[in-house]
């Protein structure tokens, strides 16, 4: 007679799936038939799906992390949210992730991820990258260009984007794209061990030609102006926010002078079967 089997434990951990890049990729292995553990701060936020089971914890919670990562071999790893703290966090998570039997981790990095790296919080990035590497768990890492969700935040009340990017080209990628790209790895993570990718949309622009597309799309004028280092920060002082914060937003812009997230890459339609997907298209469906 055929006996009864338990229900398998989830293999797969997904951090952040109440943020708007983890949430997709949950989406998409749940649609794949994927079961899977969330794991997050706020159980009662987490997405609603089949075979998913959240659990209650975070970075740097060193009692709930061993429980949460017990069972998981791949885990998807999104970065924590900004703070002078976060390389720290990184570090401890991946340390649990390695006690607790994790085979493989896969981690949204930044593109052009470097100790040297214009953008601050790519240097963070390529720290957390190497921790990873040292730790002796299988990996991926995504190094994500600019999110094409996030342009339409840089315009201001007055309909201008500012910002010492001079004329330097940014290869902006949706964040479905990366969540398809996400999902095809995590399917089958082992096609994809010690591979890094560097994820773009189809298109490079400046930040002029980006402020031409959010006026077609969003039926206002928008356009750039450029910003010295110094306008920069003294225009962005208001705020109050540390230094680190400062530097990290007027960085943003020298990074793009400087060519570093300039290029395009094959490695979305690649690992999606599909092309990237242009600026205008996501500004338009961010506003259906």
């Amino acid at each position: 007679m055929p006996t009864m089997t338990e229900p398998q434990e989830p293999s797969v951990l997904v951090t952040g799936a109440t943020g708007r890049l983890g949430g997709r990729v949950a989406r998409r292995l749940a649609e794949q038939g994927v079961t899977q553990r969330l794991l997050t701060r706020s159980p009662e936020r987490a997405p609603e799906l089949p075979g998913a089971t959240p659990v209650r914890g975070e970075y740097g919670d060193r009692e709930a992390l061993p429980r949460c990562l017990a069972g998981a071999r791949t885990v998807f790893m999104v970065s924590a949210p900004e703070s002078a703290q976060r390389l720290a966090q990184h570090r401890e998570f991946v340390d649990a992730a390695a006690k607790a039997g994790v085979t493989h981790l896969v981690y949204v990095s930044f593109f052009g991820a470097a100790p040297d790296a214009t953008f601050t919080l790519a240097r963070d990035h390529f720290h957390t990258e190497e921790h990873i590497r040292a730790s002796g768990m299988a990996y991926t890492f995504l190094r994500d260009n600019f999110y094409a969700e996030l342009v339409p935040d840089l315009v201001g009340e007055d309909g201008v984007i500012r910002g010492p990017a001079e004329s330097g080209r940014t290869a902006f990628v949706g964040q479905d794209d990366i969540a398809d790209a996400a999902a095809a790895i995590l399917a089958r993570p082992a096609d994809h061990a010690g591979a890094v990718y560097d994820l773009t949309g189809p298109e490079s622009l400046t930040l002029g030609e980006a402020a031409a597309v959010l006026s077609e799309v969003l039926g206002r004028a928008v356009t750039y102006r450029p910003e010295t280092i110094e306008e920069a920060y003294a225009s962005r002082a208001s705020y109050g926010a540390p230094q680190w914060q400062l530097d990290a937003w007027v960085s943003t812009y020298t990074a793009i002078a400087a060519g570093e997230l300039d290029g395009v890459t094959d490695a979305v339609p690649r690992l999606t079967g599909h092309p990237a997907t242009p600026l205008a298209e996501i500004v338009a469906g961010a506003r259906g």
